[in-house]
């Protein structure tokens, strides 16, 4: 005979055991009382409300389990929401001027030849108006910098200011092509030097255009597709490029209202005949999908060989991420060099010499620390042309001291293109300002109100000391911290 299974079989009292024998409170009793019933309601404990002396039947204590943290009408008004990029708006504003600080009366505005005198060595002088607009435009300026702590924006005239300038103007006037590189540690004021790169170029009436951020470009943060007719396939980023030609025409406004077309260019949607000013051919992109024919044929204008074209000053700034393999990824869904987007290629071109400018001007590239990705081949070659640079000078490198490095034959990560862009490009160390500059800056630092504490020989020495030997960044934690808000 099989063993009971049911509930009534269960509950039933053994023989020799009735009812009325039980305890009324014996849960046997109860269950014999109550109505039979299956249902999940009777099954289930009963919680019986206490009226006063020990309760009765069992009572689960604990808290319920709530799956939301937030209750609707409960929480408190949280305010209003930020409009789709009104974040990234308020992290990237840039901020020019403050009415609170004391205005610099020894501060003048820089000139086109301010830059390239070695007179203004340790000077501060200030960004004209135009100028300020023009790298606005650009996006010259970044957050991270002071700016919004003076009256007006004003930079620090330092001896790698004077070399680089000078540079500039020799290759324009021999209507040669200037490849630089500008390299450094953190906060040394890498950056700066770009911005006072296109200050120079937009002062003697140069074109410039500029690409503010290269990860933007290489961090598949932006739309691309293959161009046609491309062996090996190149990619073009149409919104991408067709905000870059809304910078070069707000930036480059004066010069390209007085540069004329030399052909027509039957490709574009816009109809643009020859003896068209280059401003509205700049302007005839609406869609980023004609962005990239407009392009090309503005950079086949500004090159044209012949015409009376002005220099030409090509700047990036985070070159690491162009020299890198990019994120982007090809319809084989392979990984696609950062050389293989044509933007891209048309910089690293002009930087290592195969893509000629034909009026003269300049190709500048700053590297960063900030965030940079690891690229063994960019900074092999940069410590090659930094100790053959200074073996020509006589140098410690003349003497045998110190060789030039080579690559590490157990290391496999080198990247043949990037050493090809980098083979022949000059170097421009930045590196911390020395006590006359340090000086320069904390004067106009305290009269502009910022530094509330008498600049002489022994606080100039302490704040260059705690700097790490006249890093900028550095001297601006140790004497503006607690006035930056």
């Amino acid at each position: 005979m099989s063993a009971p299974s049911c509930l009534r079989c269960l509950v039933r009292p053994s023989a020799g055991v009735t009812v009325s024998s039980l305890p009324r409170s014996s849960p046997l009793a109860v269950a014999r009382a109550a109505p039979f019933s299956t249902t999940t309601a009777n099954l289930r404990p009963k919680k019986e409300v206490q009226t006063g002396g020990a309760p009765k039947g069992h009572v689960r204590s604990g808290k319920m389990l709530q799956l939301g943290k937030f209750k609707k009408g409960k929480a408190g008004d949280r305010g209003r929401t930020p409009a789709p990029g009104e974040r990234k708006a308020y992290r990237k504003r840039i901020t020019l001027s403050n009415d609170n600080a004391i205005p610099v009366p020894w501060l003048t505005d820089l000139g086109p030849a301010d830059l390239a005198n070695p007179a203004n060595t340790a000077r501060i002088m200030a960004l004209p108006t135009e100028v300020q607009d023009q790298l606005r435009a650009s996006e010259a300026f970044k957050p991270t910098q002071c700016w919004g702590m003076f009256r007006k924006p004003a930079v620090l005239v330092r001896k790698e200011t004077i070399d680089m300038a000078n540079r500039m103007q020799n290759a324009a006037d021999k209507r040669h092509t200037l490849r630089l590189v500008v390299s450094g540690d953190k906060l040394t004021g890498k950056s700066l030097m770009v911005l006072q790169a296109m200050a120079h170029a937009h002062l003697n009436n140069w074109v410039v255009i500029h690409i503010p951020e290269v990860q933007e470009l290489t961090t598949a943060c932006t739309e691309y597709a293959p161009i046609p007719n491309t062996d090996p396939v190149q990619y073009m980023q149409p919104v991408y490029v067709l905000k870059l030609l809304q910078a070069i025409r707000r930036a480059n406004e004066g010069v390209l209202s007085k540069i004329l077309t030399v052909s027509a260019h039957p490709e574009l949607s816009q109809s643009m005949p020859p003896n068209t000013p280059l401003l509205a051919l700049a302007g005839a992109a609406k869609e980023p999908d004609a962005a990239w024919p407009v392009f090309q044929a503005l950079w086949s204008e500004l090159t044209a060989q012949g015409a009376n074209r002005p220099p030409i000053l090509l700047s990036a700034d985070g070159l690491a991420h162009m020299m890198k393999v990019s994120d982007y990824r090809s319809p084989a869904f392979d990984l696609i060099h950062s050389h293989d987007l044509a933007l891209v290629r048309l910089f690293a071109d002009a930087l290592g010499g195969g893509l000629r400018l034909p009026s003269g001007g300049a190709v500048i590239a700053a590297t960063t620390r900030s965030n940079a990705p690891r690229t063994p081949s960019m900074e092999l070659a940069l410590a090659q042309r930094e100790a053959e640079a200074n073996k020509g000078l006589g140098g410690p490198s003349s003497s045998g001291a110190v060789e030039v490095p080579q690559r590490d034959p157990f290391f496999r990560g080198y990247d043949d293109r990037v050493e090809a862009v980098l083979r022949s490009v000059q170097v421009l160390r930045v590196r911390g300002v020395d006590k006359l500059e340090a000086r320069a800056l904390m004067e106009y630092w305290a009269a502009s109100g910022m530094l509330r504490a008498t600049v002489d020989e022994k606080a100039v020495t302490e704040k260059w000391a705690l700097s790490g030997g006249g890093v900028p960044g550095e001297m601006e934690r140790a004497a503006l911290l607690t006035a930056r808000i």
